[in-house]
């Protein structure tokens, strides 16, 4: 999992966005709808790597797998 520090300073490289942590998997922006994966802990902040999600029901999904794990 990151550190809680860490993620507060991580923005998303395209506009330098605040992202939400998914589990372990994504670091997301719900802005662009733009999805970074985490590597061995470590986040690929690339945006040629990063996964566009075009569906709303994905869309909603990670909105609620993120809001779930906070608290």
């Amino acid at each position: 999992m990151l550190d809680e520090k860490l993620l507060s300073i991580l923005v998303c490289p395209e506009d330098r966005g605040p992202l939400l942590l998914v589990g372990d998997e994504f670091l997301y922006n719900t802005r662009l709808r733009r999805a970074y994966r985490i590597e061995d802990g470590v986040p690929v902040l690339l945006i040629d790597e990063a996964v566009t999600i075009t569906d709303d029901a994905e869309h909603n999904r990670l909105l609620e797998r993120a809001s779930g794990e906070s608290g």
